[in-house]
């Protein structure tokens, strides 16, 4: 029974830490355009998620050396 004096408090103040952490959130606009996250995997375009990304983003040569090379495998006996 004792153990209760320790419990409810801390269960209410992880209450609170989430409610500060979805208010935290929810002011930051996380959740404004649910919309668009979901349709912006299916379309073609590979620009970049945010403007962090503009800088870092490299794009690799298309080079035929990407893959091994390819030996042609001789029959025996030749």
């Amino acid at each position: 029974m004792d153990i209760l004096y320790l419990l409810i408090p801390l269960s209410a103040v992880l209450v609170l830490i989430i409610l500060g952490v979805f208010g935290w959130a929810l002011h930051r606009g996380q959740f404004e355009d649910l919309e668009h996250e979901g349709e912006r995997i299916l379309r073609d375009d590979d620009g970049p998620v945010d403007d962090h990304q503009v800088l870092t983003q490299i794009k690799p040569e298309k080079s035929s050396n990407l893959l091994p090379e390819r030996r042609e495998e001789k029959p025996y006996g030749s």
